[in-house]
């Protein structure tokens, strides 16, 4: 097919490097020229003949989301056969923007991969970043069946995995799975500022896990959150509701008291989050698994962790999940293992045999 990708950052460039090599003819399109040369370079696909006469069948816009809306009435009305498409994280106010404008809806179905990396711009781009990673498609009453086809079609080449749902219904599914997550990371990592070093020297895995994508595009996010503002907000309620009720509890437990209920509303908010934890979709997007973790101590020299992945594999175990801390002030990392809870003790013997220390 002929793809035409408006916007070469990370998810225009990423779009590109895998339909390339899934062996379509894309073109690269970005407001600054340096930008669409540079994911040429990186293999994304090619800049456009100044007279190319032939229409793309389907155009990509990549944009940031305050121009999304615009670019997308731009390419309707540049390209008037072509089917359009944007990947902006929302999708109600870039379709209320494009109705307002008069667009033909018709050629126009909105989508959103989630996927993405902490860092933005064409060399962060990825040809696998989309590999088994949702892809959502957002068609309105007004979109031709075959265009809607056509960017499913694009989606999977891509390697993502399709999912359909209504534009309002996607916006606050993402408020929920990805907006108000980030605001909670950037917030909880915010808190580190006016630790002393000695205090952030303490910090270990459960930070950093919570805490990693607060290293996102603050612009960006910025954009992001304006354009999802109503079901954002209904979420953060919820969340602070939460939260008061958490911190008042904790007030009345200082200085020794026991209020009644105070330690209920505690634990119930640690089980709520057990519960919607345990929703989160699994390995291959199943049902969440209680796996069962070995903990094995890795020096921290070259070629160590190759071998511990070597020696599991030798054993026969597979591995769900991996984590890797490093200990305060040790020359050692601990890798925590995840694998079935029938596989645990057989994986912690072999180990053992094979002259790994373990923890716990």
């Amino acid at each position: 097919m002929r793809i035409h990708v408006v916007g070469t950052g990370l998810i225009g460039t990423s779009l590109g490097l895998a339909l390339t090599r899934h062996g379509d003819d894309v073109t690269l399109e970005d407001a600054v020229p340096t930008h669409a040369a540079l994911a040429r370079d990186l293999g994304a696909g090619r800049l456009p003949d100044a007279e190319e006469a032939l229409e793309p069948d389907l155009v990509v816009v990549a944009a940031p989301p305050d121009v999304t809306a615009g670019c997308v009435v731009a390419a309707l009305a540049r390209w008037p056969h072509a089917a359009v498409t944007d990947v902006a994280s929302v999708k109600g106010s870039v379709l209320a923007a494009v109705r307002s404008a008069g667009a033909p809806l018709a050629r126009y179905c909105g989508s959103h991969p989630m996927a993405g990396r902490e860092r933005a711009g064409a060399v962060s781009g990825r040809h696998d970043l989309f590999d088994g990673r949702a892809w959502v498609v957002t068609p309105t009453a007004e979109t031709l069946p075959e265009v809607t086809a056509l960017v499913t079609d694009v989606a999977r080449a891509a390697g993502a995995a399709v999912r359909e749902l209504p534009p309002d219904e996607h916006d606050r599914a993402v408020a929920a799975v990805s907006h108000v997550p980030q605001l909670a990371a950037s917030l909880v990592a915010a808190r580190l500022q006016g630790l002393d070093d000695g205090a952030v020297a303490l910090a270990g895995q459960g930070l950093r896990d919570v805490t990693r994508i607060a290293a996102s595009d603050p612009h960006l996010w910025t954009q992001i959150l304006a354009g999802n503002a109503v079901a954002v907000r209904a979420v953060l309620r919820g969340l602070v509701d939460d939260l008061s009720a958490v911190g008042e509890a904790l007030e009345s437990l200082e200085g020794g008291g026991d209020a009644p209920g105070a330690r209920g509303t505690i634990a119930r908010a640690i089980a709520a989050g057990n519960a919607g934890h345990a929703r989160i979709p699994g390995k291959h997007g199943g049902a969440s698994t209680a796996y069962a973790t070995v903990r094995v101590l890795v020096p921290d020299e070259p070629g160590q962790l190759g071998r511990l992945f070597a020696d599991i594999g030798a054993i026969g175990t597979n591995i769900e999940e991996f984590h890797l801390d490093h200990g305060l002030g040790q020359q050692f990392g601990l890798a925590e293992v995840d694998v079935s809870p029938a596989a645990a003790d057989g994986l912690a013997a072999a180990l053992t045999e094979r002259g790994w220390r373990l923890h716990g």
